[in-house]
């Protein structure tokens, strides 16, 4: 297992290097989005100002206050509480995600299916994984809401976050067809049986 501190927007190179169990912590620049924008990104073809290409994006529809802007908040809005949701319901949005827009990064907790893992494999991209109820911690690595996209979807407007420190976050799905949902999916099935059969219960 290795740890690593990775500056966005990252290289395919970057993200060949991971592998699951991994560990990684992100600075720079974080991107903010969930079902509402890439329904109105994918399905309805609606274009952002932003340059997500080599960046990371996060799966959240954040709790911010308007303030008026200033340079300690440049797209006058706060941060109160920026956590994750689950990422699973998105999966059909990976891979345009990655295609259309250039995402090599995805972070969520839950995991992503098999059509994220083909994406991740075949283009070059990665799941990291946070653990659910952590919420509080996440927006401390949060330093600014730098701009904001789409906005008019609030809160799942397109969300450009100044980052420092971002992590530690698992490498939970790799490029290489790796990933721990996989893994204990596995698990579980091969110890089914002799759980069963402990309880005197025949599948």
């Amino acid at each position: 297992m290795v740890h690593y501190n990775l500056v966005t927007p990252v290289s395919e190179q970057d993200i060949r290097k991971l592998r699951i169990n991994d560990t990684v912590t992100l600075q720079s620049t974080l991107f903010g989005i969930r079902d509402a924008t890439q329904i109105h990104m994918f399905d309805h073809d609606r274009k952002t100002r932003f340059d997500l290409n080599g960046h990371a994006v996060i799966h959240t529809a954040p709790n911010v206050r308007k303030v008026p802007v200033s340079e300690a908040f440049p797209a006058g809005y706060e941060p109160i509480c920026i956590g994750t949701t689950t990422s699973d319901r998105m999966e059909r949005f990976t891979r345009p995600l990655m295609t259309q827009n250039g995402v090599r990064i995805i972070v969520g907790k839950g995991g992503m299916r098999e059509g994220s893992a083909k994406a991740f494999k075949e283009i070059g991209g990665v799941y990291l994984a946070i653990i659910g109820g952590t919420a509080a911690l996440e927006t401390t690595w949060i330093e600014q809401i730098e701009d904001v996209d789409m906005d008019d979807l609030n809160p799942e407007s397109l969300w450009r976050f100044k980052i420092k420190d971002f992590g530690p976050l698992l490498v939970a799905m790799d490029s290489h067809g790796g990933s721990i949902y996989q893994e204990v999916k596995g698990d579980v099935a091969s110890k089914k049986e002799a759980v069963l059969k402990s309880l005197g219960i025949t599948s």
